[in-house]
């Protein structure tokens, strides 16, 4: 059973996600909160596995709620997802920064709301579909300036062209139609390299392949 948290200021988008998840036989709603401070005590009390964060509350917002939740090492299988009114928030690129596993836009389709809930609870982490490639030329151009890609070293040649694919919003299908090999082969690469930097999911891959420098903007299509 995946257990959600919904952290949203506006009681009837709860409810309505609260009516939907809770309708599902593998889903279960453990809890609601109506800012960042209670959504924060609330991933602490319940440990769900999955917290569905608006990006602006009041008392504490999404980002620095998102921003605890991801620091504390106690809450390192809780995966948050933040919602935003649109798909190009200002706020997006940074809330991955801080250790979403992604986004999803308040009026996605519903069952692209359940696809995402199981999709981050496999550590198969993505931006909401149709807007990904988009979304990450727009925010990587306003990102810090690229680090070394030294702080890549541990990464071996296929891994890191691996991690640029991830980086330029391709599925592991996509990658392994791309490098000619098995999904299953292309999903290994993916995860013995989120193992190796330290990520918590695909979307922290992205972050960190633009961060390095592995991946510029100007690449998208």
């Amino acid at each position: 059973m995946i257990r959600v948290l919904l952290a949203d200021d506006q009681s009837l988008v709860r409810a309505g996600f609260r009516a939907l998840l809770d309708a599902q036989p593998d889903i279960e709603v453990a809890g609601e909160a109506a800012d960042g401070e209670e959504a924060l005590r609330k991933v602490r009390e319940l440990a769900p596995d999955v917290v569905l964060m608006d990006i602006r509350m009041p008392v504490m917002d999404g980002l620095d709620a998102t921003r605890r939740i991801t620091e504390d090492g106690g809450l390192d299988q809780v995966k948050v997802v933040m919602l935003t009114t649109f798909e190009l928030d200002e706020y997006v690129f940074e809330a991955l920064r801080s250790g979403a596993s992604g986004f999803l836009v308040k009026d996605t389709e519903p069952e692209e709301l359940l696809r995402a809930v199981r999709a981050v609870t496999d550590g198969d982490a993505l931006l909401s579909p149709g807007v990904t490639r988009r979304l990450i030329a727009e925010f990587a151009s306003r990102s810090k300036a690229p680090t070394s890609a030294d702080s890549l070293g541990e990464l071996t040649e296929r891994e890191r062209e691996v991690m640029a694919l991830v980086g330029i919003g391709l599925s592991n299908e996509e990658i392994a139609r791309r490098l000619v090999v098995s999904p299953l082969t292309a999903k290994t690469h993916v995860s013995r390299t989120m193992v190796k930097l330290g990520a918590r999911d695909r979307a922290q891959l992205v972050v960190r392949a633009y961060e390095s420098g592995l991946v510029r903007p100007g690449w998208l299509g």
